[in-house]
């Protein structure tokens, strides 16, 4: 079986062959497949913004705020720790870690409701696997620690998919993920 590290060295240059308009192409979409994800107004979901060969959720976003949700953004303050600060229209984004940028220390910290992760890779299981150093491992532990279940949405490429991920006791299963080809939803064994 491959190990995590050449998986995702694989998957990442599979996404980071794709040409700049087709990743822009498959953001987009994205954002029209993210269309069948329910969540209430009020509802908070934690983005990102892209980095690398990442997709592009700001369409994505720009419709969930449309549909009444309230948005945030990770940020790392140190090795160990990532807050999720409110992203609201207009703010001034500031470097928040790991060559990624989000609001700066006067906004709101808020705990997401909806959270949504970058991938390296994903399996038919729901089996995620990151980017290797653990920050969302982390910060779903310690939401989980606040007695919240926020669900885990994976967003990546198609092609990033494998057949199979080796998981370990810590790796928390994905509740949905969003490709360029739709939503798709995993039933959780908690």
């Amino acid at each position: 079986m491959d190990s995590k590290a050449s998986i995702r060295a694989a998957m990442l240059a599979r996404r980071d062959a794709l040409a700049a308009d087709r990743r822009i192409e498959m953001s987009l979409a994205m954002a029209d497949a993210a269309e069948a994800m329910a969540f209430d107004p009020g509802t908070v979901i934690a983005g990102y913004l892209p980095i690398r060969s990442e997709p592009d959720l700001r369409p994505l976003l720009a419709r969930f705020r449309e549909r009444g949700a309230r948005l945030c953004l990770p940020v790392v303050l140190d090795r160990q720790t990532i807050v999720f600060r409110e992203f609201v229209r207009g703010a001034d984004l500031v470097g928040t870690g790991f060559g990624t940028s989000g609001p700066g220390p006067d906004a709101e910290v808020l705990d997401p409701d909806i959270l949504m992760m970058p991938l390296s890779a994903f399996d038919a299981a729901g089996n995620r696997l990151g980017y290797g150093a653990g920050h969302y491992d982390r910060a779903i532990a310690q939401l989980r620690a606040k007695g919240l279940s926020p669900v885990l949405a994976g967003t990546a490429f198609s092609l990033q998919e494998t057949d199979h991920l080796p998981a370990e006791a810590h790796d928390v299963p994905l509740s949905m993920i969003l490709t360029e080809l739709g939503l798709r939803s995993f039933p959780q064994s908690l």
